[in-house]
């Protein structure tokens, strides 16, 4: 256990399942004070008792959720050190001509306009202090062209575009913008999305939530004055052969 984060805050939202729980319990490891957000209220009390962390229910959609969370941390921690932007999901893997006008508006509001609701409160709060760090999960699906992802991987490629406006912004200000693509994971984003599972076999050899956790951690452990702008996190096992 390392405690390079003693004394820093940190909000992971999405932090009660999948990636986003490995990426708390790396931050907590480090000696960070950690919030979580989520939408389920008992796997999000599970993982803050879990994890030791502050369990925050709330929805990465809603601007006013967002509000209420911020508020919240900054009554009770004083300050924000660390947001990873993780929250996320297919919605509807599907043909363009079989999504619907709901899914393209739901799955573009919670890859791309949640992230931005949060880095627009979070960004002045670092500015001000000169110095943190955000990191927004996106997917390589924001890279690569497969047949069904069109939406998702274009919300993740805004995303991307976004968060590399946002560096240069901050960067100014001693602040880092960072955002991590990963592949195929060891989470529920295949249940959830309504697509085939992968094998046991080859979920075993996909990125692990403390795997993607130690990634995140080595983003926010690196110096002050150095920033990993944007990377790609693919198993061995996945092949790729994209557009």
């Amino acid at each position: 256990m390392t405690t390079k984060l003693n004394g820093q805050t940190a909000l992971v939202t999405g932090g009660a399942k999948g990636f986003g729980r490995g990426i708390a319990q790396a931050l907590v490891g480090a000696g960070a004070r950690v919030f979580i957000t989520g939408r389920d209220p008992e796997a999000l009390d599970a993982a803050a008792r879990d994890l030791g962390v502050t369990g925050l229910r709330a929805d990465v959609t809603s601007p006013g959720d967002w509000d209420r969370v911020i508020s919240e941390i900054l009554k009770t921690a004083g300050r924000i050190d660390i947001l990873v932007n993780n929250a996320g999901g297919g919605i509807r893997i599907a043909p363009a001509e079989e999504q619907t006008d709901d899914s393209i508006a739901e799955v573009i509001a919670l890859n791309l306009t949640g992230p931005i609701h949060g880095c627009r409160r979070v960004a002045p709060l670092l500015r001000k202090q000169k110095s943190g760090t955000i990191i927004n999960i996106s997917s390589s699906a924001a890279h690569h062209a497969w047949p069904t992802w069109g939406v998702y991987g274009g919300a993740k490629a805004g995303l991307n575009h976004f968060s590399r406006s946002l560096y240069a912004e901050l960067r100014p200000h001693g602040v880092r913008v960072t955002t991590i693509s990963p592949s195929w994971g060891a989470t529920g984003f295949t249940d959830a999305a309504g697509i085939d599972a992968m094998a046991p076999e080859t979920v075993n050899r996909s990125i692990q939530p403390d795997e993607l956790g130690r990634v995140v951690l080595d983003v926010c452990l690196l110096p002050a004055h150095l920033c990993i702008q944007e990377t790609i996190l693919w198993p061995m096992v996945q092949e790729v052969i994209p557009m």
